[in-house]
């Protein structure tokens, strides 16, 4: 049951991190059931689910965008949405700003293990991506993104951790307008445990809450 297994995971992350429950591969039905049960944000990465999701989930259902945003497509979900996870590209930037009506909360999806399999901004190109769109009104900067390897081994995935923290640390004390780095969106179902040590505040858990796929 959902409801079980949401409020065994609501103990463990309690008021440190915003639980996502991740949809992408359940039904419409399924996720009004993680609703009911108390869930509040729900993460889709594809456009066609995030879409219909969002048509049935009441309006206080918060809604994030997890997956790679084509520019191309910006404009068909914006308005849509409450909060962009993998922001990496100051092309899906300019269209936020042309095709929003409202701000959007965005972290910027950074790529800290270098795999070339993962998107995202290697760390040393963060800085300048954030001077690139500063002046977007639209786009409100909160935190960092990320995504550890698929290993058993706690080591490496605490090394990744470790550096998007580092990194918003350093990156924090030069606030300003729409840039406000305090976040960090690192932790899925087999690694938020992990993440939650290293100050996780938002984790996108999937088969753990809506279960197996």
């Amino acid at each position: 049951m959902i409801k079980d297994r949401y409020e065994q995971l609501n103990q463990e992350i309690g008021s440190q991190a915003t639980m996502i429950a991740v949809s992408k591969y359940h039904s419409v039905e399924e996720t009004l059931e993680a609703y009911d049960a108390g869930v509040r944000h729900f993460g889709e990465n594809r456009i066609e689910g995030f879409l219909e999701k969002r048509e049935v989930l009441p309006e206080d259902a918060e809604v994030h965008f997890i997956g790679t945003l084509q520019s191309r497509k910006v404009k068909d979900v914006i308005d849509h949405l409450n909060y962009v996870h993998s922001l990496d590209r100051v092309s899906v930037a300019k269209k936020i700003e042309q095709y929003s009506s409202h701000t959007v909360k965005c972290f910027i999806q950074v790529n800290i293990s270098g795999e070339s399999s993962k998107h995202g901004l290697a760390p040393e190109m963060v800085p300048e991506f954030l001077e690139d769109i500063r002046n977007y009104s639209k786009v409100q900067i909160i935190g960092l993104m990320t995504m550890a390897p698929h290993t058993e081994d706690e080591t490496a995935v605490s090394q990744v951790f470790e550096k998007l923290k580092a990194l918003r640390d350093a990156l924090k004390q030069k606030n300003s307008g729409n840039i406000q780095i305090e976040e960090l969106s690192m932790g899925m179902s087999n690694d938020y445990h992990i993440a939650l040590r290293y100050g996780a505040t938002y984790v996108r858990i999937g088969s753990k809450l809506m279960g197996s796929r």
